[in-house]
């Protein structure tokens, strides 16, 4: 691979790696370290690159190895200096909650799929691709305070959306508890 090739794949990979270890991390820093170790980690294999069926995969992959890797650093560093501090704020969700973290995700998946076309894709842009509103601007043909506009409702209707959706879980498991 040369290295345009590669500088392109890096222009095009470099927001959705650094939002995605942005989101598992939540520190700015630590996030963009995480994907600049990935680039390298990708460089130093750029002969073997054409192996795989997709880069993004490989690079997604490669992110969220390293940033459970730092995550866990960081864990024992906290234990390693302090045993006697509670550090259960900083565990892994227990499956239960990982079980509903997915629900989570699959329900308002569920509702972005079913939304008027405008507003699923300024969502998908804006808070699932991290495109700026210069961006999707640029992409769409359409000013930036209308996209302003329908994101704010686009995000209204999920909220409202997941709303009724819980409200309508509750109202079921009510339900079975005095069966």
């Amino acid at each position: 691979m040369s290295r345009d090739d590669f500088n392109e794949y890096v222009r095009q990979l470099s927001r959705k790696l650094y939002n995605y270890a942005f989101r598992i991390l939540l520190k700015q820093e630590e996030a963009e370290d995480a994907v600049q170790e990935i680039f390298i980690k990708l460089w130093n294999m750029r002969e073997k690159l054409g192996e795989y069926n997709s880069i993004e995969a490989l690079a997604t992959a490669m992110t969220k190895n390293y940033c459970i890797d730092q995550l866990r650093r960081q864990k024992n560093m906290i234990h390693d200096q302090n045993y006697n501090q509670d550090y259960h704020n900083i565990t892994f969700p227990s499956p239960h909650e990982q079980m509903e973290r997915k629900e989570s995700d699959d329900i308002i998946r569920k509702i972005i799929e079913n939304m008027p076309d405008t507003y699923k894709l300024i969502i998908t842009f804006h808070d699932i691709e991290g495109f700026s509103y210069e961006e999707i601007a640029e992409k769409t043909g359409q000013n930036i305070n209308s996209l302003r506009v329908a994101l704010s409702r686009a995000r209204a209707l999920i909220r409202d959306e997941f709303k009724k959706y819980n409200k309508e879980i509750h109202q079921v498991d009510h339900r079975h508890k005095h069966d």
